[in-house]
């Protein structure tokens, strides 16, 4: 393909996705023009607009701007979200325009840089963000391209240009962390998921080893403890890392006091005292043991380290808060893969012991439900009480016999309800909620704000 630099338009096919908008947010603060469609319009697509990148939400070659008509000098960048017999895309391939992946695109500006990639089947988004808020507190600094807006940040982009140093989600889906090359690398887990994609567990598996073969084989793999690796592959500095198991590197002394959690990080040669966490959840102790970790074998001072954690904001929709009162506190959480459930419910219950807990879970892909729903099932059983909502297709079509249902009926709870999203408000008005969490990757963020409101 032509050299970005050759570029001076960028057209995105789905440029609200949280990967894409970060793509489009780079290119407009590097000069070029950018513009997009997206299929309904959201709070980030209205940031976008508001930072001068012209976005329609109507599938209509016609209303592609005059400037980003010519093949020769547009680059157009597409999501996998958007259907085959899309028109816009349909027209930009009769045209011959050059069209790429959003994980292409990552991986040429990637090739540039010394990229730290942080990979796994959950927990990317934080650690990144966090290696990203750490490295942005030292003399080295760092862009960053992340997988959520960062409260620190305000953004999903990270741009320094005096920085050879890139942070950036190495994502499984779609095989797309195949087209990078990084320097170091965090592996934080390796289940099953996206068996639509990969077909079977084992061949996920195989693609983090040839993920973890592109390391730079002078570089660093920080990895948790007991994952499935293909050492043979590795490169030649392999860490692992834990919350508080014996590994490489872990936490110890953990302690919750006034809703802070507080560690030391071990490590070969490292101790760093009294790190400090106001993002909550012990699920984030592991999240900031590897971003720390990763950032020490890096050298990063120490004290930058301590501090920069004390600092860390966190992440919209990672273990966000809405509402907490002595009376009633509502977290809203990206989570969407079982595991992830059962980390984000764990630490709940574990900072509000004795509380009633009820989670709204809205199952994100009906291949997901499918494969994973004897997961689900178990994890949603550690709540005390269900809302569940229909399935957020995404990119899907619907699969015969597949609904909220086939996860529903295996919950082993006694206090369980499914309705749709429009019935939720009123059905929560009814309910003596203590501790409310909603769960799910798909539209559940647009119940948000109502939820809230009802709430104030």
């Amino acid at each position: 393909m032509t050299e970005l630099n050759d570029i001076r338009n960028v057209y995105f096919l789905g440029i609200g996705g949280i990967g894409m908008s970060a793509l489009a947010r780079f290119f407009h603060a590097t000069g070029k023009r950018v513009a997009g469609y997206d299929r309904t319009p959201t709070p980030l697509t209205r940031q976008l607009s508001e930072e001068g990148i012209a976005i329609h939400f109507t599938d209509d070659p016609s209303l592609v701007p005059g400037t980003f008509r010519s093949a020769g000098d547009t680059l157009v960048v597409l999501t996998p979200a958007v259907p085959a017999d899309h028109a816009e895309l349909a027209w930009f391939r009769k045209n011959n325009f050059g069209i790429h992946k959003r994980s292409e695109i990552l991986g040429l500006i990637a090739r540039h840089k010394k990229t730290i990639a942080v990979a796994g089947t959950h927990g990317k988004t934080t650690v990144s963000t966090m290696i990203a808020h750490i490295l942005s507190q030292s003399e080295s600094g760092c862009s960053a391209f992340l997988g959520g807006i960062s409260k620190n940040f305000n953004s999903n982009l990270v741009l320094n240009r005096e920085s050879d140093w890139l942070v950036a989600e190495a994502d499984e889906f779609d095989r797309s962390f195949l087209q990078l090359y990084p320097h170091a690398a965090i592996v934080t887990s390796m289940d099953p998921d996206h068996l639509d994609i990969y077909g079977n567990a084992a061949a996920m598996r195989g693609a983090f080893n040839q993920f973890i073969a592109q390391i730079n084989k002078k570089g660093i793999l920080l990895m948790k403890k007991g994952l499935p690796v293909d050492r043979n592959s590795a490169p030649e500095h392999v860490y692992s890392y834990s919350l508080n198991e014996d590994a490489d590197f872990r936490a110890k002394n953990i302690r919750l006091e006034n809703g802070k959690y507080y560690f030391d990080l071990s490590g070969p040669g490292i101790v760093i005292r009294d790190i400090s966490l106001i993002h909550p959840g012990m699920v984030n102790v592991e999240n900031a043991v590897a971003a720390s970790s990763i950032a020490a074998l890096l050298g990063t001072g120490h004290n930058i380290i301590r501090k920069a954690l004390e600092s860390f904001s966190g992440i919209q929709r990672r273990f966000d808060y809405h509402i907490n009162t002595n009376t009633k506190v509502y977290i809203d959480d990206y989570a969407h893969h079982p595991r992830e459930l059962e980390a984000t419910i764990t630490s709940v219950r574990e900072l509000y012991p004795g509380k009633k807990i009820t989670g709204i879970f809205q199952p994100h892909l009906f291949s997901r439900t499918r494969d994973l729903a004897d997961d689900f099932a178990k994890s949603l059983g550690l709540l005390d009480q269900l809302i569940l909502l229909d399935i957020y297709p995404a990119r899907e079509l619907p699969i015969e016999g597949v609904n909220a249902g086939l996860i529903f009926n295996k919950v082993k709870l006694t206090d369980k309800i499914m309705c749709s999203s429009d019935q939720l408000l009123s059905r929560l008005r009814d309910m003596d909620i203590q501790v409310l969490i909603t769960l799910g990757a798909g539209d559940i963020d647009t119940l948000v704000d109502p939820i809230k409101k009802m709430y104030s």
